[in-house]
């Protein structure tokens, strides 16, 4: 009964309020297969924005660096974190160590055909690769997925299906995004993986953001009890009197 209670006022707090876009939207039952991504960032922004961690809204990170333009629609997968799980795999595949995950959603870049005007939207995309990126000495992956059901895209299946161009063009992007003249590189791509190995880094990303925050909506649910069991407390307190 209590659960079937804190399932309906799950339901009216989403109809009430905006969910954020890290933690409030699900990643969706077709994981890995199939995910979300939160779009920040179209090819058409002259600036970089990102999600603001605390507030969940847009801000402005920083001006795109000279004519840098991100080549598809850039953004992360929700209830995802990149954490020691991401971290470990980043080190058995680079046979590095010391490398760290970078406490951030992961990464997506989603291609599709069509135009799309504006970022802060949710898409639904099917990871078929990836790039493995340090910046910094930090796992900073770059999941490359399709629009599901693209018309002309929907069809590739795998990292060998993208064109030698637009993967070019996506690998220029990440190398230089962060670069100024006359300073040595920041990011470095090690491996550019295919979709098996996107899936495992998606899945991965799920299973450090699980450690890190659970069932949130658990965690609230026992939170609100406490609040109302402290409040019957108080009231029989007073009542005392």
């Amino acid at each position: 009964m209590a659960n079937e209670a804190y399932d309906k006022l799950w339901k009216l707090i989403g109809l009430r309020y905006k969910s954020h876009p890290w933690h409030g939207i699900e990643i969706g039952s077709r994981a890995p297969e199939v995910v979300s991504a939160f779009i920040e960032v179209i090819p058409s922004d002259t600036v970089k924005y990102e999600v603001d961690k605390k507030s969940g809204y847009l801000i402005i990170d920083r001006p795109q660096k000279f004519s840098n333009i991100v080549p598809a629609m850039y953004g992360f997968i929700p209830q995802t974190y990149c954490k020691d799980r991401v971290a470990q795999y980043c080190m058995d595949q680079t046979c590095r160590t010391d490398i760290k995950g970078d406490d951030d959603p992961l990464d997506v870049c989603v291609l599709t055909e069509r135009e799309v005007t504006h970022g802060n939207i949710i898409v639904k995309a099917k990871p078929i690769g990836g790039f493995r990126m340090l910046d910094g000495g930090e796992a900073d992956d770059k999941i490359i997925a399709v629009l599901d059901n693209d018309e002309v895209y929907g069809s590739w299946q795998d990292i060998h299906d993208i064109p030698e161009p637009i993967l070019n063009r996506l690998r220029h992007y990440f190398l230089t995004y962060k670069q100024l003249p006359g300073t040595d590189p920041k990011c470095e791509i090690t491996h550019t993986y295919d979709r098996k190995e996107a899936q495992e880094v998606v899945r991965r990303s799920q299973e450090d953001y699980a450690t890190a925050y659970g069932n949130l909506e658990e965690v609230m649910s026992a939170t609100l009890m406490e609040a109302l069991n402290f409040g019957q407390r108080q009231r029989g307190i007073l009542d005392s009197l």
